[in-house]
């Protein structure tokens, strides 16, 4: 049996228009962008279609923004008859993850989404920092160069992408030491993102701790299908281990290829990136150059991704790889 993983993206994936053809074709697309931007008390068509990167880049948008077209990318697969067997989010991507398997409704999503952006806005606001993307030096060979880093200034790993590539948070003067030190130890590549803020580190602890208190209120369900939470790498199903998982992975760095390995492991062969971009598709090739991905964005990206799995008694269809 083919076993089929959704997986959603998180903030830095969006652009402008994207859902825009989904929303126009389909009826299901245009209730939720309906329904978030009445949850939200943000214009989600204007936002999405109309708003230049400049402003759509800012976290209080792009979140709400990417976790609705994810979830409209999943309502037109959906309609489709295709349903996961698991799921997983990369970082926001995790709300997505957790709505697709049942633990909460759309709305609930919309609004604890709306307030962890401001949440982690405010945080980064108060504790300025920056990301850099370092690629082709193992992952722990970067972590101990980030603790080598520390007197200059805060610095750790914030997302373990693949074996090749991890993300680092942090204090300006630590990430410059860690980029020095990194480029002497042989990093293919070290690149500055284009953030707002310390994302996945301790500055962003206490927009944890304020989003403990909005999960608590809000009306969570056991899972309906497996989902890998990104603090830890391990399935979260109970209410409460969605409540903590949520918390924690505020600050607590992103163990993607973890993840991936655990579901390649656990016997899922096939893994469909559902949102804008094609990023987690790419870092799946890294992961595990024999796993199965596609991604679903638009209704190309849809028609691709249908024709594929109707053939899937054929070998892979390279034109969706």
């Amino acid at each position: 049996m083919n076993k089929i993983v959704f997986l959603f993206p998180g903030q830095g994936s969006q652009y402008t228009g994207m859902g825009k053809d989904l929303h126009e074709n389909h009826a299901e697309v245009r209730a939720l962008f309906q329904e978030a931007s009445e949850t939200t008390a943000m214009n989600m068509t204007d936002l999405c279609f109309n708003c230049p990167d400049e402003v759509l880049k800012l976290t209080e948008n792009a979140q709400p923004a990417v976790a609705l077209v994810n979830a409209a990318c999943l309502s037109v697969l959906k309609k489709e008859g295709i349903a996961p067997h698991a799921a997983a989010g990369h970082s926001l991507g995790e709300y997505t993850a957790l709505y697709a398997a049942g633990a909460m409704a759309f709305g609930t999503m919309m609004d604890l989404v709306k307030k962890r952006a401001v949440f982690m806005q405010e945080a980064a606001v108060k504790n300025p920092g920056s990301m850099v993307a370092v690629i082709g030096l193992e992952a722990k060979r970067v972590a101990t160069i980030c603790k080598e880093a520390l007197p200059a200034g805060y610095v750790a790993p914030a997302n373990f992408n693949t074996p090749l590539q991890t993300i680092l948070t942090g204090e300006a003067n630590g990430i410059e030491k860690a980029v020095e030190l990194l480029k002497k130890a042989g990093a293919r590549m070290v690149i500055p993102l284009k953030v707002s803020g310390a994302w996945h580190s301790k500055f962003m602890v206490v927009a944890g701790e304020r989003m403990r208190a909005a999960l608590a209120a809000a009306d969570i369900n056991r899972v309906e299908l497996p989902v890998v939470a990104n603090a830890t790498a391990g399935l979260v199903s109970a209410p409460e281990e969605i409540r903590e998982a949520l918390e924690r992975q505020v600050s607590a760095p992103v163990l993607w290829s973890a993840s991936m390995r655990r579901l390649i492991d656990d016997g899922f062969t096939t893994f469909v990136e559902v949102g804008p971009g094609k990023v987690l598709k790419g870092l799946m090739r890294e992961i595990a150059r024999n796993a199965t991905a596609y991604n679903v964005e638009n209704t190309g990206t849809l028609s691709k991704f249908l024709a594929a799995n109707k053939a899937r008694n054929c070998p892979t269809c390279e034109e969706t790889r």
